[in-house]
């Protein structure tokens, strides 16, 4: 049993849990078309994302990390016609083929994306003193990730939901001793939501398409 079995039951579930959909396969074929690196979230974990928000009632959603903008949608399409998702992303290519497949998905008017450092970004959202987010979605720089994880509970409330992607790392957050800057930040990530009084977590690991790896989720409690 390996990557294959994976992707054949991901598949599966695809079919049975995530209908064809013309605007998301078109996203993913504007990302591959512009060269971006095939690290999208994949269908079924885009679903996931989805119904989380749903779950919550999310009307306003923090992305760090947006790439060419799939996850993105999966997001946006879960809010409210009043609701927003603010995605930050820092190469101008990625950026600029996000917002054409915005315009494509016909959600330009619920996502705002800013162009730049992550940090740079999350700062100035503080200093707007911009309202709580419900949901924050973490897949950018992962050795940023205790770095993101701070600014998402100083930009969240209780109630709020974070979650953050790849913290699994084909399993090499085992290895205390490992120095690979992105595994280290994994196992940062995990660290923050055992030791942070105010979360309540959990992490699932995921295989399919994308291999093995997994999210961590955590509610916000005070």
């Amino acid at each position: 049993m390996g990557q294959s079995v994976w992707k054949s039951v991901d598949d599966l579930i695809a079919e049975k849990l995530v209908p064809p959909d013309p605007v998301l396969e078109s996203i993913l074929a504007a990302n591959a078309d512009a060269g971006l690196p095939a690290i999208d979230v994949s269908p079924a974990q885009g679903k996931l994302l989805h119904l989380l928000a749903r779950m919550i009632g999310a009307k306003r959603v923090l992305e760090i990390g947006t790439l060419g903008g799939y996850s993105t949608v999966w997001l946006a399409r879960a809010l409210p016609t009043e609701g927003k998702v603010m995605t930050l992303e820092l190469d101008p290519q990625h950026a600029e083929v996000a917002r054409s497949n915005f315009e494509a998905a016909g959600l330009a008017d619920r996502i705002e994306l800013r162009e730049g450092p992550a940090l740079k970004s999350l700062e100035a959202l503080g200093a707007e003193k911009a309202e709580p987010f419900d949901l924050v979605f973490i897949d950018a720089d992962k050795p940023n990730n205790l770095n993101y994880l701070r600014w998402a509970m100083r930009l969240s409330r209780p109630g709020s939901v974070i979650i953050c992607d790849n913290v699994i790392r084909d399993g090499a957050v085992l290895d205390a001793r490992g120095r690979d800057p992105n595994v280290e930040g994994a196992r940062a990530a995990l660290s923050f939501m055992a030791e942070e009084p105010r979360l309540d977590a959990t992490a699932i690991q995921t295989v399919g398409v994308k291999g093995y790896d997994g999210f961590a989720i955590a509610l916000v409690t005070q």
